[in-house]
């Protein structure tokens, strides 16, 4: 399932700055942001892939992906039981 895909082109110096701009938006606060207000959170460790192609004698092709599988959620801990060698309280009669 596609979440979001943008293709343009772009100058040499602007696809560098994109480029640190991911980096920074990774390194800061581990998410990329995208499209109007969407972001994703990135995994601490991710799958990462580089791919140079040379499609004919004049078209080439780097493609970096990231892959990752986010962590399930550690189940919640069960409450601790009540040891029963140890007497119950008394409540007071008086209702204090």
């Amino acid at each position: 399932m596609d979440i979001y895909e943008d293709a343009r082109t772009v100058s040499r110096a602007d696809l560098a700055a994109w480029l640190r701009q991911l980096a920074s938006q990774l390194e800061t606060s581990g998410q990329v942001f995208y499209g109007a207000g969407g972001a994703i959170t990135v995994a601490d460790q991710v799958k990462c892939e580089l791919e140079i192609e040379q499609e004919d004698d004049d078209e080439f092709s780097i493609e970096i992906e990231f892959s990752w599988v986010n962590p399930k959620p550690a189940a919640p801990a069960a409450e601790p039981v009540a040891d029963a060698s140890e007497p119950a309280e008394e409540s007071d009669a008086s209702g204090e």
